[in-house]
């Protein structure tokens, strides 16, 4: 029998403060967001009914993929039941009492500090590699030295304690992190709304098979907004392939374009089919 879920809860990898605990409250405000020390624990959490839902992000607009991600999703039975776009603003915080003209040291996650880079350099402030974000900030508010300051986000000054000495400090506006969002059972969107599906793939291997297999997308007019490989089994010869495509499984076309995915393929597994969110039109207005 399949362990009870805990409905009110949402897991996300991280300390509290993290933006991706800021994902959790903005998407699902209902929810009470539960923090993992990896993500394999997220995963875990929903897996054995500790939490309806994960949040997990998977590709930044400037960092690109995030690691371990597509490794770990092949591994899971869970299913991708939505995706959530949230906008990366980074602060500059520090403990009560300091000031720009005291700190000397930025601690932040690696992508925080090297989205920074800007500021970082106007301030000459020496910058320390951290796990994550919050956990930076939690850092500095345990240190209390006005010479210490992090990089991370509001709800990590609020939870922490810390005063914002610089807002908005990204150097790149458009700095956004996608998330999907995992569940035990697959969603099942309403007819007549966009939705994206997500599968993983490997082709045959024979000549020219992944020309091949992607071919039925193109002939039946299936956009493809995603396509990344990656080796499995430590092998350079063994490729799987993740792919986002537009439309249902049960759409005449996209149905006619598994099917020649499946031809020249040894596996398909789809990960999820879920609604396209709205901030997609928003990004693309914005890379225009």
């Amino acid at each position: 029998m399949a362990a009870e879920t805990d409905a009110r809860r949402i897991a996300f990898q991280g300390e509290p403060g993290a933006y991706s605990d800021l994902a959790c409250r903005r998407a699902y405000p209902e929810l009470e967001p539960l923090p993992c020390r990896a993500f394999e624990d997220a995963f875990a959490a929903v897996e054995g009914g500790e939490a309806a839902l994960a949040m997990i992000p998977i590709e930044n607009s400037i960092a690109g993929r995030v690691a371990d991600i597509h490794r770990l999703l092949p591994e899971t039975g869970l299913h991708i039941v939505a995706e959530h776009f949230e906008l990366v603003r980074h602060q500059l915080l520090a403990a009560p009492g300091a000031s720009l003209d005291t700190i000397r040291r930025v601690r932040s996650h690696v992508h925080a500090l090297g989205q920074c880079g800007r500021l970082i350099r106007e301030l000459g402030l020496a910058a320390l590699v951290h796990a994550d974000t919050a956990g930076a900030a939690a850092e500095v508010a345990r240190l209390a030295d006005p010479g210490e300051a992090a990089i991370a986000s509001t709800l990590a000054a609020e939870h922490y304690g810390l005063q914002i000495l610089r807002a908005d400090i990204e150097d790149a506006a458009h700095n956004t992190t996608r998330f999907i969002v995992l569940a035990r059972e697959p969603a099942h969107p309403p007819p007549g709304i966009p939705v994206t599906t997500t599968l993983l793939f490997k082709v045959r291997n024979v000549p020219a098979a992944l020309y091949k297999a992607l071919g039925g997308f193109a002939t039946n007019g299936v956009n493809m907004t995603k396509l990344e490989s990656y080796m499995t089994d430590g092998s350079f010869t063994a490729t799987l392939f993740y792919a986002d495509i537009e439309g249902h499984p049960e759409d005449h076309s996209v149905r006619l374009a598994l099917e020649e995915l499946d031809f020249f393929s040894r596996e398909i597994r789809i990960l999820g089919v879920y609604p396209v969110s709205p901030s997609r039109s928003d990004m693309a207005g914005e890379a225009c």
